[in-house]
């Protein structure tokens, strides 16, 4: 039963997410005077729908994914009110606001998050035994500002370019202490888990309104940069399709994490409740954020790909004809199609193992 209720709650956030994305296309389609003809949250057969003017607004029975579906969208018609026949900026407009959105809801949910339990200082509070880092010269109280040159805001970064820097090179550390910056070099220590640096930093700030505003940008900000890292090792070949995880492997992972919220309240019912709506805006923030990223990939069939598109339009003043634009975006999503079925076989597989 537990199980249900957390992927039920799972779902929801998804359908959330998805809703936002799909209120900036939305939006600024009828910002810019275009019609849309159905907008609708979740897939598949059509649970309740009205129609208001000319859209028809459905909520689906499968509470994954969503549309806004504007007139002239993937053909052209004729019409003051279609997408086809709107100036090129227009359109772009329309393209780029749901990844837009998608990065606002993610600012907006970090506001909240970051109200109630703070930011993640990267100030050192401890060390392991036998740490390198202090073995370097490192002290408690210290605070990393850079890690190999890439500036530090938080202590999340430093985990995760310490995870990517699994050959065991040295490492690069400035911190700043008693006002001065001073620069340490150690190699970290390797163990059965990978390399480690030794370094603890626990210690969550709150702040005034404007440190939260600050620190909810670079929370947006730190999910951005490592879903680009992300990408860029898995082009590489650093992190295999393994690495990779779609809505089943991150459904599980949210009702782990709901679970374990669960756990950590220890009994009290109210405590259990805030403990997993937080978790929750915390997956909120790295979902929605990743999805805006995502689209905006110069890939046919993502907002990105069609960006692109309009973008040599309005370079060279000539528009790709509608037939040719459709090919090519159905044989982008025909791709991104089969690359989610693998990954999903292979989520299946690791929640049966």
């Amino acid at each position: 039963m537990n199980t249900i209720i957390n992927v039920i709650i799972a779902l929801i956030v998804f359908s959330a997410i998805i809703f936002f994305h799909e209120l900036g296309h939305f939006l600024l389609a009828k910002k810019n005077g275009i019609y849309v003809n159905e907008f609708a949250v979740g897939m598949g057969p059509t649970l309740v729908s009205y129609t208001r003017k000319e859209t028809k607004y459905s909520i689906k029975l499968i509470p994954m994914g969503g549309y806004c579906m504007m007139l002239g969208e993937d053909e052209d018609v004729q019409d003051e009110h279609s997408f086809s026949t709107k100036p090129v900026w227009a359109r772009i407009s329309v393209v780029i606001a749901g990844p837009l959105f998608n990065f606002i809801l993610a600012f907006l949910l970090s506001i909240v998050l970051i109200s109630f339990v703070g930011y993640d200082s990267p100030q050192i509070s401890d060390f392991s035994e036998k740490s390198a880092a202090k073995e370097a010269g490192l002290q408690i109280g210290d605070v990393i500002t850079s890690y190999n040159g890439h500036r530090i805001y938080n202590y999340r970064e430093i985990l995760v370019y310490n995870q990517f820097n699994q050959s065991g090179g040295e490492v690069t550390l400035t911190v700043s202490r008693d006002g001065k910056e001073q620069e340490y070099r150690f190699q970290p220590t390797k163990t059965e888990s990978g390399y480690v640096m030794g370094i603890y930093s626990g210690a969550r700030q709150k702040g005034n309104f404007f440190t939260v505003i600050k620190y909810s940008a670079l929370e947006l900000r730190y999910y951005i940069k490592t879903t680009f890292l992300s990408l860029q090792y898995l082009v590489t070949g650093r992190l295999g399709l393994n690495n990779l995880s779609g809505p089943v492997g991150i459904v599980s992972m949210m009702s782990d994490t709901i679970d374990e919220a669960k756990e950590s309240a220890e009994g009290n019912t109210s405590l259990a409740i805030i403990n997993v709506v937080l978790n929750m805006v915390n997956f909120c923030i790295l979902l929605s954020a990743n999805l805006g990223v995502m689209n905006l990939l110069p890939l046919p069939a993502l907002d990105g790909g069609r960006t692109l598109m309009l973008l040599v339009e309005a370079f060279f003043k000539k528009k790709m004809s509608a037939d040719k634009e459709a090919l090519v975006n159905t044989i982008g999503f025909m791709l991104l199609l089969g690359l989610m079925v693998i990954v999903m076989f292979q989520d299946i597989f690791k929640i049966i193992k």
